[in-house]
């Protein structure tokens, strides 16, 4: 094979917790990961040449700070011939949005050529190459929803209800690095024990909403459009607010209302990620299982 095409999901943090920050200046955390249906779409083609082309191009990023060649440089050295590789990304998800664009396209880098390459690397291996990329590149590598603590790394597999969810971009880049440096984030919220209820995610909360929300009226604004179809909530350090739906129906009425300032998605929250169920599809047919 010398194509392959696979998703890049969005992500949720369905709460987030700061519980600390330890001495070399990382944040302690507890998240719950869920995936969703919304995805970039990455096409990578093998080619003869020892080259790695990644288009379109970021606006002010360049191409060696780019995700995906970062990611696909790791893999590289562990090639047993010298075949390069094209990659194509059809960007869906906002950048800045808090669902995890960046991080999911270089997981998804890894899984792809770790398998058009032939590499055989592990999950296990391949997420450890991902840290290196970003405290979030690890959840969308395993692929499975899960309890995520320490900086991220620490992941636990659970089952939160797959809902139908209605996200609302509110037209805002936040700044990640800026949000956790800011003095008024709280960073002091009890860890959660044994007995909590961890899938339940509407009884917890996001610790960075309110210093967002306080920083970026526009957040504020679509939080309480938000908050009359049911509890809202930011994803990851946002701009991305979202709230759930019993079904896809109710999510489009309220997505068919939403004000013109603010751009929509409708999406469902799946715990297992699309990009490997695409990639696990692939493999069963290439082997005739």
């Amino acid at each position: 094979m010398t194509r392959l095409t696979l998703p890049a999901p969005a992500k949720l943090n369905l709460f987030l917790h700061i519980t600390g920050r330890r001495k070399d200046g990382y944040h302690e955390l507890e998240t719950l990961f869920q995936f969703l249906t919304l995805a970039d779409q990455l096409h990578f083609q093998l080619v003869a040449e020892d080259v790695i082309r990644v288009s379109p191009s970021l606006p002010g990023v360049a191409l060696q700070d780019h995700l995906v060649f970062r990611a696909a440089q790791l893999l590289a050295p562990y090639r047993s011939d010298a075949r390069g590789i094209q990659i194509e990304i059809e960007k869906n998800l906002p950048m800045g949005g808090g669902v995890g664009g960046g991080s999911s396209d270089a997981a998804t880098t890894l899984l792809a050529l770790n398998y058009l390459w032939e590499l055989n690397l592990s999950l296990e291996q391949l997420a450890i190459l991902g840290l290196k990329l970003g405290a979030d590149v690890p959840i969308f590598v395993y692929g499975a929803a899960s309890f995520a603590q320490g900086v991220g790394e620490k992941l636990t597999p659970v089952t939160p209800p797959e809902n139908w969810y209605l996200l609302v971009h509110p037209g805002v880049h936040i700044s990640t690095a800026a949000v956790f440096s800011h003095p008024e984030l709280p960073r002091n919220t009890p860890k959660l024990t044994a007995n909590d209820p961890i899938t339940d995610w509407q009884i917890h909360h996001n610790d960075c909403e309110s210093l967002v929300c306080s920083l970026y009226p526009q957040v504020a604004t679509a939080r309480e459009w938000l908050l009359k179809y049911g509890p809202s909530r930011l994803t990851g350090t946002g701009a991305c607010l979202f709230t759930c739906f019993s079904s896809e129906n109710e999510a489009r009425q309220a997505l068919h209302a939403l004000p013109s300032t603010f751009r929509g998605f409708l999406a469902r929250g799946v715990n297992r990620s699309p990009a490997h169920v695409a990639l696990a599809a692939l493999t069963e047919a290439s082997t005739g299982a």
